[in-house]
């Protein structure tokens, strides 16, 4: 790509452009990189009040089972509770373990393929626990 510059006396020049810019990349497998992992800070902190209000109300969920218990309340009222209980704490785990994939095992790539493997593991194990419940 070229620009055209006018010059004083009216021609114009034609000067090559600017080289474009090296993509960056990330550093490759830095063992002793610092990542926000290493600093405690973990994939869900940037929506911490927002989990904190979903378990909240599925606490809330839990004690009115409590309560209809308490009250002899139909068994399939209860059942009915106990299912809206359940998917809202599985909807909770599910989003907590995107945030782990999209932060922990992406920040571990800066430490390098065994740091990967370790978190992606790690990652299997808790889809594994929580498909058996």
């Amino acid at each position: 790509m070229t620009t055209t510059d006018a010059g004083t006396d009216g021609t114009t020049e034609t000067a090559p452009a600017a080289p474009a810019p090296e993509p960056k990349t990330a550093p490759q497998g830095d063992p002793n990189a610092v990542t926000d992992h290493d600093r405690g800070i973990h994939g869900y902190a940037h929506q911490k009040d927002a989990h904190l209000k979903r378990l909240r109300r599925i606490e809330g969920q839990i004690r009115g089972l409590q309560r209809m218990l308490e009250e002899d309340v139909y068994c399939i009222d209860i059942l009915t509770q106990v299912s809206a209980s359940t998917k809202g704490l599985q909807s909770f785990g599910l989003q907590l373990l995107e945030e782990h994939l999209r932060h922990c095992v992406a920040d571990a790539a800066v430490h390098g393929p065994e740091a990967i493997d370790a978190k992606v593991q790690e990652a299997t194990k808790a889809i594994e626990r929580m498909l058996r419940t």
